[in-house]
C-alpha cells in the first residue's frame, strides 16, 4: 500500500507504476498479466469506494475541461454512442533489466525492440461516449469540492506533490524535460526494430505508428485483408487518400463534450451500445494540436489513423478507464432520501405527485392517474416481438391552443422529474428532414447519432398539434416508420449501409394530438378533459427531489402475481372477452401492465385484488370517454 504522501488524483499513473513494479520484479514475466490487472484497480477501488473519496475526483465536462490537468484522475458520465473496436499498444517493455508499463497511457516513452521477448503487445477497447442525450440540468453531476480543492492548490504546490510522487516510484518512469539530451533513453519515444516476420504480417502504417510510440487499431494491422460486412467486427472500408489532422466529426463541441474512453481488461458483454456509465480514469487531452506528429509521407499507402484524424485529441479528450460502473436513474439523484422504500414515504410521495399532476392537467384526475402509470412504465421483459412493460400514452382532444398551455406545463414537470427528456414538435418538415436513425459513415468510420439513439429510461414528448397536411418524401416515410416501430416494439433500426440492425430500446413515449395519432399507435388513448387552467404551483426543490426518488425507486421494484390472483385475473379476462369480442391479447397485456404499475405506485411488489379493481375502474372511465 502506498504511503500517505501519495496523491491518487494528481498522479494516478504513479499508483499504476508502483503496483506494477511491486508485482513484476527482476526475472518476472509480465505475459501472465496479458489482459489482466496486477492490483492497480484494487488500489483505486479502495481509495474511491472503501475510503469514500469518489467525490474528490473532478467531473470531466465542457465547463471543467479548461482547468483539469492532463494525466490526472477524472470522472466522466456519459452514454456509449459508438463502439470503435480494439487497438494494440505496447503494454510492457524491458528498460535494461527492469520491466516498465505503458498501461493507461497514450504514448510509449522508452526504447523498445518490436516483436522481441522484451516487449508485450496488449489490447484495449475504444468507446466513443457523449453526455446522455436529453440530460436535464438537475441531473448533472457537480464536483464543487474537487473544483475548490484544485483551485485552492497553486501550481507550485501541485508540482511539488508530483515530484514527491514521482520520486516515490522511480524518477526514470517519467519523460525528462526539454533540457535533457534527446539521446537520453527516457526522453525517446519508442524506437522500433522490426523483424522480417512482423513486416510480412503487418502494414507499413502499423509499423510506423508503433515506431512512434502510438497505438494501432486492430483493423489496421493486417495487410490486404477483406472483411465480411455482416461480421460484428466489420469496420468498413478505409478512408483512402491524404488525411488532414483537422478533420472533425459533426456535433463535437465543448458545450457537449464527448470523450474517447479506453477500456482495459473488461469483458465485452459488460459495456453495450447506449448504456450509461461513469468512467473513472486518467485524462489525456491536448489543448493545442501536438507539435510533434508522425509524418504522413512516411506512410506509403497514404492511410492514417482513423481515431487520431477523425477524433483529434485537441477536440476529444482521452480517458484511460481504471474503474467503470453502470448508472441507473437513481444514480442521477443529487440529494436522495433513504433508498429503502418505506410504505409511509411511498404513500406520501404518491399522493403529493398525483395531486400535482392533477393540477397540471386542469383537474383531470383520470388523465393524471394514467400519466403517473406512464411515468412509472419500463420494459422489464421481452416475449417474442413484444416489449413487456411499456405503456405509451396518447393524450387526445388537444389543440394548438391547449398544447401551448397544458403541453408546456406537462413538459416542464416531466423535465423536473426525469433525468433524460426531450420534447419534439412533430411537423411534416421535421419528418422530411430529421435524422432519426443512427447511420454508419465508413469514410470516417463512425456511427453518426440519430435523434432516436437514446439511453434506457429516456422520455420523449411528441407534439402532433403542429402537424398539418403535407406530403412526406422518402425520408419522411422512413422516419414515420421508425417512430411507429419505436412505439409498438421499442426497437430502433440502425443503418449500417450494407445492412440494417434492430437495436432494443426502452423509451417512454407521450403523444399530444387532437385526434388519435396515426403515426405512433400508443398503448393508451386518453381523451383529455381539463376543467380549469389555473397557474401552476411552485414546487420546492426538496419536494421535487422526493418525487424523483419515488419514481426511480418504485420503477425498479420487482413484481409478481400470486396463484390466487392469477385465477381472478384469468376469470375477469374471460368475462370481458365474452362481453366484448373485439378485445384481444394487446388489451389483456395492457391491463396486466397497468396492474403491475398500480401496485408499484403504492410500493407493492405483488398484485392485490384492490389494485386490480382500480385497473378495471380506470379502463371503464377511459372507455366512457372514447365512446
Amino acid at each position: 500500500m502506498v504511503g500517505p504522501m501519495y496523491d491518487f488524483v494528481a498522479n494516478p499513473l504513479g499508483a499504476v507504476r508502483l503496483t506494477f513494479d511491486k508485482t513484476i520484479g527482476p526475472g518476472s514475466d509480465p505475459s501472465s498479466f496479458d489482459g489482466k490487472d496486477w492490483g492497480a484497480v484494487d488500489l483505486f477501488r479502495h481509495f474511491l469506494f472503501d475510503q469514500a473519496r469518489l467525490s474528490q475526483v473532478p467531473i470531466l465536462n465542457g465547463a471543467t475541461i479548461n482547468w483539469i490537468k492532463p494525466n490526472t484522475l477524472v470522472r466522466f458520465r456519459g452514454m456509449i454512442q459508438d463502439m470503435m473496436g480494439n487497438e494494440l499498444y505496447v503494454g510492457a517493455y524491458k528498460d535494461g533489466s527492469v520491466w516498465r508499463t505503458n498501461k493507461f497511457m497514450d504514448i510509449s516513452q522508452c526504447p523498445v525492440e518490436l516483436n522481441s521477448p522484451d516487449m508485450r503487445l496488449w489490447e484495449r477497447r475504444l468507446l466513443y461516449c457523449v453526455p446522455v442525450p436529453g440530460l436535464n440540468s438537475w441531473a448533472e453531476s457537480t464536483s464543487e469540492g474537487a473544483v475548490n480543492m484544485c483551485m485552492d492548490s497553486t501550481s507550485e504546490q501541485r508540482d511539488k506533490r508530483r515530484r514527491m510522487d514521482i520520486e516515490a516510484v522511480d524518477h526514470n518512469d517519467f519523460p525528462v524535460s526539454g533540457d535533457e539530451s534527446e539521446d537520453s533513453p527516457s526522453a525517446k519515444r519508442m524506437s522500433v526494430a522490426c523483424s522480417s516476420d512482423f513486416v510480412r504480417h503487418h502494414s507499413l502504417q502499423s509499423i510506423m505508428l508503433l515506431r512512434h510510440g502510438l497505438p494501432i487499431a486492430l483493423h489496421q494491422c493486417q495487410m490486404n485483408t477483406r472483411e465480411d460486412p455482416s461480421s460484428s467486427q466489420y469496420l468498413g472500408p478505409k478512408n483512402e487518400g491524404p488525411c488532414s489532422s483537422h478533420v472533425i466529426l459533426p456535433d463535437v463541441d465543448r458545450d457537449s463534450l464527448p470523450c474517447l474512453v479506453k477500456i482495459y481488461d473488461s469483458p465485452e458483454s459488460e459495456l453495450k451500445l447506449n448504456d450509461v456509465f461513469e468512467f473513472v480514469g486518467v485524462l489525456t487531452f491536448d489543448s493545442e494540436l501536438p507539435s510533434e506528429k508522425v509524418d504522413q509521407d512516411e506512410f506509403s499507402n497514404g492511410l492514417c489513423d482513423d481515431v487520431s484524424v477523425n477524433l483529434p485529441p485537441n477536440k476529444v479528450p482521452r480517458l484511460h478507464c481504471v474503474i467503470h460502473r453502470k448508472l441507473t436513474a437513481y444514480d442521477f439523484l443529487q440529494n436522495s432520501p433513504p433508498t429503502e422504500p418505506k410504505p409511509h414515504l411511498v404513500k406520501e410521495a404518491r399522493e403529493a405527485l398525483l395531486r400535482h399532476l392533477t393540477s397540471i392537467l386542469g383537474n383531470d384526475g383520470v388523465a393524471a392517474h394514467f400519466m403517473l402509470l406512464h411515468l412509472l412504465s419500463r420494459v422489464h421483459a421481452r416475449a417474442d416481438n413484444v416489449a413487456v412493460g411499456k405503456l405509451s400514452l396518447n393524450l387526445t382532444c388537444i389543440s394548438k391552443e391547449t398544447a401551448s398551455v397544458f403541453g408546456t406545463k406537462l413538459s416542464i414537470v416531466i423535465k423536473n422529474l426525469l433525468p433524460f427528456t426531450k420534447c419534439i414538435p412533430l411537423t411534416v418538415e421535421y419528418l422530411n428532414s430529421a435524422s432519426l436513425a443512427p447511420k454508419k459513415d465508413y469514410q470516417i468510420n463512425r456511427l453518426i447519432p440519430g435523434v432516436l439513439q437514446l439511453a434506457e429510461g429516456s422520455h420523449l414528448i411528441f407534439d402532433e398539434t403542429c402537424l398539418e397536411t403535407g406530403t412526406l418524401n422518402s425520408a419522411g416515410v422512413e422516419n414515420a416508420r421508425l417512430l411507429k416501430a419505436l412505439t409498438e416494439l421499442q426497437k430502433v433500426e440502425y443503418d449500417f449501409k450494407y445492412y440494417k440492425m434492430e437495436m432494443m430500446a426502452d423509451v417512454q413515449m407521450l403523444i399530444l394530438s387532437e385526434g388519435k395519432s396515426n403515426i405512433m399507435p400508443a398503448d393508451i388513448i386518453m381523451p383529455f378533459q381539463p376543467s380549469s387552467a389555473g397557474p401552476s404551483d411552485v414546487v420546492p426543490t426538496e419536494v421535487l427531489e422526493a418525487w424523483r426518488w419515488y419514481l426511480a425507486t418504485v420503477r425498479s421494484m420487482p413484481h409478481l402475481i400470486s396463484p390466487e390472483m392469477q385465477k381472478v385475473v384469468e376469470n375477469d379476462l374471460v368475462t370481458a372477452r365474452q362481453a366484448d369480442r373485439s378485445l384481444g391479447s394487446q388489451d389483456f397485456s395492457r391491463w396486466l401492465t397497468m396492474g403491475r404499475l398500480i401496485s408499484a405506485s403504492f410500493g407493492e411488489t405483488s398484485l392485490s385484488l384492490e389494485h386490480w379493481q382500480m385497473v378495471k375502474e380506470l379502463e371503464r372511465l377511459r372507455m366512457d370517454r372514447l365512446k
